[in-house]
């Protein structure tokens, strides 16, 4: 049996087990504003704690911080007058909506929506969402946990979504659209102008005493402090992954082990190419109030240039970090990158953060400032305050990212750091810098944000490669010297989104939102303006990233 095969068999397997069996699962949502009273828990002068392994260990986690009174502050407390009555309030305004607990079993069930209308009024345009789903968690004694999802979805975008979605054929984060190609090779989708997609997550999480976890599952992992990662984030589709944590004195040591898709080639009886990768990540608490990490990764082909199968490569199993001295060894042609990643507590919860990524780097011409092609490294720069000028429930985050023109991409195009047609890291992918700022309140369950983005991006112009798309060969590149971030078509893009929520369900985020989103992006070549209303009843357990 191949590895793909082994890979299927192994994914089965878990979703057969997934739904008899699944209360409280192994993770935390990845949702960030989700967690955000967590995250000022766990950023605290007085603890120890790995914040940028997301989503986090729900047992590392209660270990720090007071989960269960942190939670409690949500709940809408009702005295009713009947049991059933007082049952029903819980139900619909606090708890999960079915439970059975036991000594050795556990069981939650709660379904999943997004039910979203808004409004174009530059393109007067009608947009939507419909999305149906579950999710079911739960354990088995004392070591075992489980969960899984599903979501399906039937939406109408915005113009600059929907021309990505036909671009990628893929709904950004959430899968692969319904089509047909007619007989002049053109996409046609199955819903008019709008898309049916669908996604499913899930996992399957054991712990070995102390020191040890150990998961299999199909999903997203993060690294990083922020609200992008550069490193690894969540903004490509769900892959399939085994983890392993260690956790030892004053760090935690991640292995991860991925197998990733490229769309862009369908092989006869195996379907989209393989590709894999190994992610080591070492996190080190030096004290309470600071946080080094290391990160390498390796990503490489399951199959060759020309057809020959290789599979997982065994010999990248070593689970030590810094594997890029074996890939040498090998003599490999595989994608190799290195990372750092530092948070630093200043006062009670003031946050500096900030990574670098470096993946290819070539002392003396960079050191020479000469903008050589092969320059290829990122980095970023963050702050966040949670109650900042004493305002109880107040939260700020201003946060910089640049990454140079051809970081991810890869001689070989399926090589390089993506999966389902998107990037692994930043949304944008690559030849950008961005600044990206959030103020949030909430004022008991009532949720105001407010998101302001002013980003530089260099785009090609037809049949050139200016280092912006990592799916493009890295030997295409324009010029050997003098490559600058925002080389290309030279594109400005301003998001806003100011939007005011009510939580009805803090169980499982459930919320009435209405918001208004404003964007334009603008260049010598084009300017689109989007201004849409939206009004919807969704969970947030997801992060969704549109701001692009």
């Amino acid at each position: 049996m191949n590895s793909v095969s082994k890979f299927a068999l192994s994914f089965v397997v878990i979703f057969l087990l997934s739904f008899p069996v699944f209360s409280q699962s192994a993770y935390l949502p990845l949702n960030q504003e989700y967690n955000r009273s967590i995250q000022e828990a766990l950023y605290s002068r007085n603890i120890r704690f790995h914040t940028s392994v997301r989503p986090y260990n729900f047992r590392d986690v209660r270990a720090a911080v007071h989960y269960d009174s942190i939670q409690s502050l949500l709940r809408m407390t009702r005295v009713m007058n009947k049991k059933w009555k007082q049952k029903a309030w819980d139900k619909l305004f606090n708890d999960d909506v079915i439970t059975l607990y036991k000594k050795d079993f556990s069981l939650v069930i709660n379904p999943l929506m997004d039910f979203s209308y808004g409004h174009d009024f530059v393109e007067n345009k009608n947009v939507w969402i419909n999305t149906r789903g579950l999710e079911v968690k739960g354990r088995i004694g004392k070591n075992f946990t489980f969960y899984t999802n599903f979501y399906e979805n039937q939406g109408a975008f915005v113009n600059y979504i929907d021309t990505t979605i036909r671009k990628l054929l893929v709904v950004p984060g959430q899968g692969r659209v319904q089509y047909y190609l007619d007989s002049t090779g053109k996409h046609l989708y199955l819903n008019g102008n709008g898309f049916d997609y669908s996604s499913a997550t899930g996992y399957i999480s054991f712990t070995a005493g102390k020191h040890f976890m150990f998961q299999l599952g199909h999903g997203k992992n993060f690294l990083g402090d922020g609200y992008r990662s550069l490193l690894l984030s969540d903004n490509a589709y769900a892959n399939a992954y085994l983890k392993m944590e260690i956790n030892f004195w004053h760090m935690k040591y991640l292995v991860l082990y991925n197998q990733y898709l490229d769309m862009s080639e369908d092989i006869p009886e195996m379907g989209y190419a393989r590709k894999y990768s190994t992610v080591h990540y070492l996190s080190w608490a030096i004290s309470k109030r600071v946080n080094l990490s290391f990160f390498d990764a390796i990503i490489w082909q399951a199959t060759d240039t020309l057809g020959h199968y290789r599979g997982f490569d065994w010999q990248y199993l070593n689970p030590v970090i810094f594997l890029r001295s074996v890939d040498l060894g090998l003599g490999s042609p595989d994608n190799a990158l290195l990372g750092f990643n530092l948070s630093v507590i200043v006062g009670k919860h003031n946050v500096f953060y900030g990574q670098l990524q470096l993946d290819e780097f070539i002392l003396k011409e960079v050191m020479a400032h000469n903008g050589f092609w092969a320059n290829k490294q990122a980095f970023q720069l963050g702050f966040k305050t949670f109650e900042p000028f004493k305002i109880k429930n107040l939260y700020f985050q201003t946060e910089y990212n640049y990454v140079r023109p051809y970081t991810y991409s890869e001689a070989v195009e399926r090589l390089n750091y993506g999966h389902y047609n998107q990037p692994l890291a930043h949304p944008f992918g690559a030849n950008f810098w961005e600044s990206v700022n959030f103020v949030r309140y909430n004022y008991k369950r009532f949720f105001f944000n407010y998101e302001f983005l002013y980003a530089i991006k260099g785009l090609d112009p037809p049949g050139k490669n200016y280092g912006g798309d990592i799916y493009k060969s890295y030997y295409t590149y324009v010029n050997t010297y003098g490559n600058y971030v925002g080389q290309g078509i030279r594109t400005r893009v301003l998001y806003q989104n100011l939007s005011a929520s009510f939580l009805i369900n803090p169980a499982y985020n459930l919320n009435f939102t209405v918001g208004v989103v404003w964007r334009n992006l603008h260049s010598d070549a084009t300017n689109e303006n989007t201004h849409y209303f939206y009004i919807g009843l969704r969970t947030s357990l997801r992060n969704l990233y549109y701001d692009f």
